[in-house]
């Protein structure tokens, strides 16, 4: 008998491993994953019930493909699936073939991306690909990085800020530097308190400005709070503002912040990681006008454009070197400076990282393939989507808008008929509060759809449906409300 530790080392059994594993994924993952007809969008377990089930504890021996592959078909069958077309429940969604076989080659390959020496191919597209967003952006010239999310292109935003500002910083700490605060949306992403916390700022030095009905920073209130700061003796640094913030979707008013950052001599950056794909729309990057006069910009193709997470770049507009000022070490085992090439290339060090994943060709594949023109069609086949279900929730009597759409966040209530017509009281506040957690629970458990819901100031319980899948047709937008309609008619 050949033990299951004795197959791992044929190459051939191996490869046939390889081999078997993606047909399970192109059928279970892809094929089913992506139609309403095949599956549903989750499988609801509860974990007690989904441990024993996945038999997830790891044992001495090793064990033969054959049950290998039947724990590849369970991990596919009891994950959500966020390609089916009724899954709107974050921030990202849908599946592009294109970007998937990008992913592919990149853990094949299993670089990392730190120098030309290993990553070569890559650290070329990088380049590429960051030179077309900075101009997207409308830069000429600048720098920047691919990072392991939004929150984290947000905290390069901010270090990159106080370095600029007191570059003493990197060597001395914060014992040499006087206090330093900053400002951003009471909307604003909440990557900017953790930010805060971890650079040692700290979340008490973070003015929060606030915004109006739609969900904008006003800025007359950004100016009382700078002249309030001052007053105290801080030191204002840095203003983050946000394209497409994550609740309901709103875009600050960038040229008037611009014109504060200027006045004030602060930073700004701009957190466009949800909304920086407006860009590629000419009908609708107006939403973003001002963005040019940011220092640095979070943008992340995952979302709005549709690359596999993940998939986040961080740019900016200074192309002194500062990036990587800030950032270097300069470890000699990898940064050595008598190599036989150019170290213009070797970009790890602009990196907080060591060790960093290939993040560009799942974009460029992607973008090769479709083109800047197709990615546009995208963005706006969101917009006309997120229209079309506004529309249609108007001309039926238990859905209330929480706000008119700017984005493609729409934010409702469904208001059971049990409530309809009622006086809109505390009581009937506390009732509406219970109403999205329990269409929620119902939804899940089902399977049949996925939607965010949550409370927002003042505000009771409310969904958040954001619906960026190209393959979700008018048909699913209508199942959808008649899915809420279904599962609410009892509350």
């Amino acid at each position: 008998r050949v033990s299951p530790n004795m197959f791992w080392q044929d190459n051939h059994a191996g490869e046939k491993f390889v081999e078997d594993a993606f047909q399970v994924i192109l059928e279970e993952a892809i094929r089913k994953g992506m139609d309403v007809n095949e599956i549903q969008v989750c499988e609801w377990k509860e974990p007690s019930e989904l441990r024993e089930i996945l038999d997830l504890e790891l044992t001495e021996e090793g064990e033969p493909p054959e049950k290998l592959l039947g724990r590849c078909r369970d991990v596919i069958r009891y994950s959500v699936k966020t390609s089916h077309p009724r899954f709107f429940n974050q921030l990202f969604a849908g599946l592009d073939h294109h970007s998937l076989v990008g992913r592919f080659i990149t853990e094949a390959m299993n670089e990392s991306q730190y120098t030309y020496e290993i990553a070569p191919v890559f650290v070329l597209m990088e380049e590429v690909i960051l030179k077309k967003l900075r101009e997207l952006v409308g830069w000429k010239t600048g720098d920047g990085i691919f990072c392991p999310g939004g929150s984290i292109s947000n905290m390069y935003g901010m270090n990159l800020a106080r370095y600029h500002l007191y570059p003493d910083v990197k060597q001395k700490g914060l014992w040499g530097i006087p206090r330093l605060v900053m400002f951003t949306s009471e909307e604003g992403h909440y990557s900017v308190s953790k930010s805060a916390a971890l650079l040692g700022i700290g979340t008490d030095n973070i003015y929060k400005v606030k915004a109006d009905a739609k969900g904008k920073m006003i800025p007359e209130e950004l100016k009382k709070q700078i002249e309030h700061a001052k007053s105290q003796g801080a030191v204002p640094f840095f203003v983050c503002a946000t394209s497409g913030t994550t609740v309901l979707g709103a875009f600050d008013p960038l040229n008037e912040i611009a014109d504060l950052c200027e006045k004030h001599q602060l930073w700004f950056h701009v957190d466009a990681a949800w909304g920086g794909g407006v860009l590629l729309s000419r009908k609708r990057r107006h939403l973003l006008s001002g963005i040019e006069r940011a220092d640095s910009v979070a943008w992340n193709p995952h979302k709005l454009m549709m690359a596999g997470l993940q998939c986040s770049a961080f740019l900016m507009k200074d192309d002194s070197g500062l990036l990587k000022k800030c950032h270097s070490a300069s470890a000699t085992y990898l940064f050595q400076q008598d190599k036989f090439y150019d170290l213009r290339y070797d970009t790890g060090d602009k990196s907080i990282q060591c060790g960093r994943k290939v993040d560009c060709l799942k974009l460029w594949l992607m973008w090769k393939a479709l083109g800047t023109r197709g990615l546009e069609e995208r963005v706006d086949q969101a917009f006309s989507n997120t229209s079309y279900l506004v529309n249609e929730m108007k001309k039926r009597k238990g859905f209330q808008l929480f706000l008119e759409p700017e984005f493609v966040n729409l934010c409702f209530w469904y208001i059971p008929p049990s409530l309809q017509g009622q006086e809109m009281n505390e009581d009937f506040q506390k009732k509406l509060n219970k109403v999205a957690p329990v269409i929620k629970e119902r939804m899940v458990k089902k399977g049949t759809m996925m939607v965010g819901y949550q409370p927002h100031g003042k505000h009771v319980n409310f969904f958040r449906q954001v619906i960026l899948n190209p393959r979700t047709s008018k048909e699913d937008l209508d199942f959808f409300l008649d899915e809420i309609e279904r599962l609410g008619e009892d509350l």
